[in-house]
């Protein structure tokens, strides 16, 4: 009822569970579904994870009650590219809903808080076993170029990261950055690459696995 209000916003259908929603992706190709996550049958996660893979036309913003670790980081690595928590007003969906069919990430600021409050606490690295390599996300979190990189990535790269982590659009960032938007595209396909990940969401996750955000840059 509420999206049926929105301006610009026409909804298809309604769906009962994953199950369901996965049937009427393949049946209406909607641009977005909204997706709660704790449902009966198949849920949130892997309905995300299989519309992604077989309708990557379809983008994903998840709307919960849930915001702990165990939702949120298996739900944005299924693909989805937006997270809002149910106390979400019409305001902040259809902004999120606008974000990720421009490609940028509908992260609610709580949402982005959990994310950064993550990246905080994992920053001092356990010492590595005699013999054990050092695990390369440490070296990530200092600025671009004094240190390695995860993933060979270049320091152009990681600053390209970081600004998706942000949620910038590719325009956004080239602007940003004063290049081009296709020296931007080439860049995230290059991370892209890289690092294995399929597109802008699961980027976001790794960025802020790794320690690379806003605050890395130079």
């Amino acid at each position: 009822m509420l999206l049926g209000l929105l301006p610009g916003i026409t909804v298809v259908g309604a769906a009962a569970d994953g199950e369901e929603a996965v049937r009427m992706v393949a049946e209406h190709a909607p641009d977005v579904v909204l997706m709660d996550l704790r449902m009966p049958r198949c849920d949130g996660v892997e309905a995300t994870r299989l519309i992604r893979a077989d309708h990557p036309g379809t983008e994903v913003v998840v709307l919960t009650t849930y915001a702990e670790d165990d939702s949120l980081f298996p739900a944005l690595q299924a693909g989805a590219r937006g997270y809002l928590t149910k106390d979400a007003g019409a305001e902040e969906i259809a902004r999120a809903i606008a974000d990720v069919r421009a490609g940028a990430a509908g992260l609610s600021p709580q949402v982005q808080r959990r994310l950064l409050e993550r990246l905080a606490g994992a920053a001092p690295a356990a010492p590595a076993a005699p013999g054990e390599p050092h695990q390369a996300e440490p070296a990530a979190q200092a600025p671009a170029g004094q240190r390695p990189l995860p993933d060979g990535l270049t320091a152009r790269e990681a600053e390209v990261l970081a600004l998706i982590a942000e949620g910038l659009s590719n325009a956004e960032i080239a602007e940003a950055l004063f290049v081009s938007p296709a020296t931007v595209k080439t860049h995230i396909n290059n991370l892209f690459a890289k690092t294995a990940v399929r597109d802008r969401a699961q980027a976001v996750s790794y960025a802020f696995r790794h320690g690379i955000s806003g605050s890395s840059r130079t």
